[in-house]
């Protein structure tokens, strides 16, 4: 007979999930990395350390947004919030798993930070949630417009000769496109410039930030 999951064990797992989230050891991804039949360009030591400085960059952004899906769920209580934002959170975990790898790969290290943008990360997805299901989609989909925003400005700055990377970001800006549209689908509010303005200030310093801590 199968036991039935309790509240406890729910937490549990989650705990365990948001420990392995900011702590990094990922060992495997559902998806395949996008670089995986690619092979690696000569670069130089300084592009290295550049490459793996924005990749960190987005690896913590994956940290928060895996905190944001808990969070949000957390504050909406609802399986319907929750369902929809399911294949999004499996796809950010994918996400985490090919930028710490690639990380790796330039010889670079994770950010000491991503413990507090997972705890302010989960306290803003709790408020969103608990605003309603249109604020709290409608943040969903502002956030991912602003991680497209970065995603394609790493593109733009990445080596045009490093496939490897590019076609990680690549895959990656075609996922977040599609969560902030899912979360407009399901009801999402369309929050005004003012408001992604501000969003767009935070995430900046958080950038910048993160490249060098």
């Amino acid at each position: 007979m199968i036991r039935k999951k309790s509240h406890l064990d729910h937490l549990i797992s989650r705990l365990d999930t948001s420990i392995k989230t900011v702590a990094g050891g990922k060992t495997s991804s559902a998806r395949p990395t996008p670089a995986q039949n690619l092979s690696d360009t000569p670069l130089s030591e300084s592009q290295k350390s550049h490459i793996a400085r924005l990749m960190r960059v987005n690896h913590c952004g994956e940290v928060c947004a895996q905190a944001l899906y808990e969070g949000q769920a957390f504050g909406s209580g609802s399986k319907d919030i929750a369902s929809t934002l399911a294949q999004a959170a499996e796809e950010e975990e994918d996400h985490l798993y090919w930028c710490e790898k690639r990380i790796k790969e330039m010889g670079g290290r994770l950010s000491y930070l991503n413990p507090f943008f997972f705890v302010s990360s989960f306290a803003m997805g709790t408020l969103a949630g608990a605003l309603g299901r249109k604020i709290n989609l409608g943040f969903l989909a502002a956030t991912e417009e602003e991680v497209c925003r970065h995603l394609q400005r790493h593109l733009d700055d990445i080596p045009a000769d490093d496939m490897k990377t590019r076609a990680i970001l690549k895959q990656m800006l075609e996922d977040e496109a599609g969560h902030a549209t899912t979360a407009l689908h399901h009801g999402g509010a369309v929050y005004p410039p003012t408001v992604k303005k501000l969003m767009k200030s935070i995430s900046d310093i958080m950038t910048r930030t993160v490249y060098w801590v």
